[in-house]
């Protein structure tokens, strides 16, 4: 059986007071975070408006200065691929992102990259945007192949709760499909992918893309979910459980809903694919399953990829001649034709 969504459960990335003044925020501490919430979304827009915390200087101009200056190095990179390094989607240091571009000539004439959307993992309260496992094997694979790669960096426990994150999350979307032309990429062709946190985070967002378009972003074409183990938070929270968790998602059971992919999916959801790793004692392929049923019973289309690989190896393997490499691209494949174009055959 799969769980009905409240008609009052709302996604904390919501950026509309409006659609947020429901019950779920009346607690004491969601309030706060609403606040908080708001508060970041006015500086962020401030930011876009020209006011870069008193510098003048607007988060265009610095995406605009950064595009025509030298590309970043990044150490071993595919023949040809270039990095664009830190670009800037808030005022916060965290809030930055990595772009990986194809070589010249990877793409024909007049055609568009598709684009990788990489959030990494890390509890929520560590890891990078830059880390090997994070992106090197996807970059030689598929951003060789005429694909870019976005990989973004958020602002972590614990100072930001995860509702911010996946906020952060959002917004660095938006901005990066604002600026897919200055890359020759396509903003109507992102796919989302992301590792433990992050694959909780991106799950969370595709659950309900009109909460992140009101925020800006665009549709995208589906989500690839790297092996998270809460996907139903209330459920996971229910169970013995490490400490970690308790950090990222407290004891308030509305919290674990707002936070929850499967309490917050409706219709109409992206198609996601659901990683998962079959060597975890806390068994996430079982969740993967259970949300994947609830999504057809919805409408929408979800498949599970169970992988006899550790935690680490789901994300760090990605990309190498494999099987399971294989399949996550056939997933991508089904997604869009030209998507399908760029991958190996």
């Amino acid at each position: 059986m799969f769980r009905r969504r409240s008609p009052s459960a709302t996604l904390p990335l919501a950026l509309s007071g409006t659609a947020m003044a429901r019950p779920l925020w009346r607690t004491a501490a969601t309030a706060l975070l609403l606040a908080g919430s708001l508060a970041g979304c006015q500086a962020q827009r401030r930011l876009h408006e020209g006011d870069g915390g008193g510098s003048g200087e607007s988060l265009r101009s610095r995406w605009a200065g950064r595009m025509q200056g030298p590309a970043a190095s990044a150490g071993a990179l595919p023949a040809g691929v270039r990095r664009i390094a830190d670009l800037p989607y808030g005022g916060d240091a965290r809030q930055r992102m990595d772009v990986y571009l194809p070589p010249a000539g990877a793409l024909p004439p007049g055609q568009r990259a598709p684009v990788i959307f990489m959030v990494h993992g890390g509890a929520w309260r560590t890891g990078d945007k830059a880390m090997p496992k994070v992106v090197d094997h996807k970059v030689a694979r598929w951003v060789a192949r005429g694909f870019v790669l976005v990989s973004i960096n958020y602002r972590l426990l614990p100072g930001t709760p995860v509702a911010q994150q996946a906020q952060d999350v959002a917004l660095a979307l938006a901005a990066a499909q604002r600026h897919a032309s200055d890359w020759d990429a396509d903003a109507g062709r992102f796919i989302l992918m992301g590792h433990s946190a992050g694959a909780h985070l991106v799950a969370l967002i595709n659950a309900q893309p009109a909460a992140a378009m009101r925020g800006g972003a665009q549709p995208w074409l589906g989500t690839v979910v790297l092996d998270s183990a809460v996907l139903d938070v209330p459920q996971y929270m229910a169970q013995p459980h490490v400490r970690l968790y308790d950090e990222a998602f407290g004891s308030d059971p509305a919290l674990w809903r707002q936070l929850s992919p499967a309490d917050q999916l409706a219709a109409g959801a992206p198609p996601y694919q659901f990683v998962c790793s079959t060597e975890r004692r806390d068994r996430p392929c079982p969740q993967a399953e259970a949300m994947a049923r609830q999504v057809r019973a919805l409408g929408g289309r979800a498949s599970v990829l169970p992988q006899a690989l550790s935690h680490g190896d789901i994300n760090g393997e990605l990309g190498l001649e494999s099987a399971y490499t294989r399949a996550v691209e056939a997933f991508m494949a089904s997604l869009d034709p030209l998507v399908a174009q760029r991958l190996p055959r």
